[in-house]
């Protein structure tokens, strides 16, 4: 501590026994001096003793993420290429032998973030078919998401930049969170478990130069989007989400098609009986379709009955049926500075008098939904939702 530093955690600890020695004053009508005089030299012999211990001055050494000290081992791998996921230089994400990539048909929105999924299921087990759930895998399973941007959105395989992959890990049935974040040579990525925000440059799909910050999740947050009722859980592959085409090595094929071929999943039916949630992004498509399917991811990890904001009566998964858990005519369960002033969730015919509308178009922290996953507007989404509520009777 240097001397003007502590000169004044001196001045200011002199001023709090001043004060006290007021105080003792103060109530010297009821008390007796003795006790008066007691506290008094209490407080002083105390004041001054912390005044008198100044710090030895230490020298602070901030070491890069791949040489920090920490232990995690109680956590997880302290690096992604500890577990031996890919093969062959680590940016190119070419996965192992037993590691099988998969994609979902409609995909959260991540501030534009481009990822790559891929998942570790072990060898004698298989996952557990749900037709209306995210399928059930066995104990082991690890799923993996990286996360990446293009320098320029019209060359996707161009000049990538990894920026972080997550981990969900099921260790004897229930599911861990780990981000991992990449270091800028791209040689590998590092546990973090306390998140971080990164700054993003690109050029998006119609020459605009875009810059944002880009949030790595803490472990902590990680868990509250994951979390159906006490326990973390997957969000994304489920049988409606992965029942779409791959194309993998051996060619293109049904992602649920090819898991069963390869003894991968238990009681999977015909494929026309498989449920199917379709790519919002398909413009052919039925507006009410993709909105729900917009909505189902985006939205739905919370909004649903076991969500952690089934409080709130609004339930957003593509298969809801009833008007007025999807928010119809909803008035909120709390007023506030998320209702934007407005009276109902939805209103048929009039997205600007929609709550639902105000939040998704929103990016204040108070008010934006999702909360987490995104510091910007989906442009394109939230131009989808406007549009089906705008044609609501």
């Amino acid at each position: 501590m240097n001397k003007s530093r502590h000169y004044q955690a001196t001045k200011a600890k002199t001023a709090c026994l001043c004060r006290i020695r007021q105080q003792a004053e103060q109530a010297g009508s009821k008390r007796s001096d003795a006790s008066v005089s007691r506290l008094i030299l209490l407080s002083f012999i105390f004041l001054s003793a912390l005044i008198s211990c100044e710090p030895k001055k230490q020298e602070i050494v901030v070491l890069p993420e791949e040489e920090m000290t920490v232990d995690l081992s109680g956590i997880g791998k302290a690096k992604l290429s500890d577990y031996g996921f890919f093969v062959g230089a680590l940016k190119e994400l070419s996965p192992a032998p037993d590691v099988i990539p998969y994609s979902l048909n409609s995909a959260l929105f991540s501030d534009y973030a481009y990822k790559q999924r891929f998942v570790k299921i072990p060898p004698g087990t298989q996952v557990n078919y749900h037709a209306d759930d995210v399928l059930e895998f066995p104990v082991g399973t690890v799923l993996i998401k990286n996360f990446y941007y293009p320098a320029d959105f019209r060359k996707p395989t161009e000049n990538i930049r990894i920026l972080e992959t997550r981990l969900l890990i099921n260790e004897a049935g229930t599911w861990k969170a780990l981000p991992y974040i990449w270091n800028a040579e791209q040689t590998d990525a590092y546990l973090n478990v306390a998140g971080k925000n990164l700054d993003v440059t690109w050029t998006h799909y119609n020459g605009e130069v875009k810059n944002i910050k880009y949030s790595v999740p803490n472990m902590n947050q990680c868990k509250g989007c994951h979390l159906r009722g006490d326990k973390v859980m997957p969000i994304g592959p489920s049988a409606r989400q992965l029942n779409g085409d791959y194309e993998f090595k051996s060619g293109t094929e049904n992602q649920l098609m090819h898991w069963k071929n390869l003894n991968l999943i238990n009681d999977l039916p015909a494929a026309n009986q498989i449920p199917k949630l379709i790519n919002y992004e398909e413009e052919h498509e039925l507006i009410d379709a993709r909105a729900r399917a917009w909505l189902e991811i985006n939205c739905a990890h919370c909004h649903r009955a076991d969500g952690p904001a089934k409080n709130s009566g609004l339930h957003l998964l593509a298969s809801e049926k009833d008007l007025a858990k999807l928010g119809v005519g909803k008035a909120p369960v709390a007023a506030g500075k998320g209702s934007g002033g407005l009276l109902y969730s939805i209103v048929p015919g009039k997205p600007d008098e929609s709550i639902l509308q105000f939040r998704i178009e929103s990016v204040h922290p108070g008010i934006m939904m999702p909360e987490l996953g995104r510091s910007i507007t989906h442009e394109e989404g939230v131009e989808l939702v406007r549009k089906w509520i705008g044609e609501m009777k």
